[in-house]
């Protein structure tokens, strides 16, 4: 993410689709990459599921970072 990052894209989406465990460390690069997106680049995440938009929203990551179910939906936010 980082590497995308610094190249000052006006979106980047993180799709945690495949992903069967979320611990805080992961969530920790989604606060750092968010607040290193700033206001240049809009950041979302794709996560569906127990295993990852659970815990996003229990610690409020869902609060900050826009958090969509499918790829499809986020790809869409960012074109409205």
């Amino acid at each position: 993410m980082r590497a995308a990052l610094d190249k000052k894209p006006g979106s980047l989406v993180v799709d945690l689709t495949e992903v069967e465990f979320l611990a805080s460390a992961g969530m920790g690069v989604l606060v750092a990459a968010h607040e290193e997106a700033g206001e240049t680049t809009r950041l979302c995440v794709v996560a569906e599921g127990p295993a990852t938009s659970r815990p996003l929203k229990l610690v409020g990551i869902a609060d900050i970072v826009p958090l969509f179910a499918t790829l499809e939906e986020a790809i869409a936010s960012l074109r409205g």
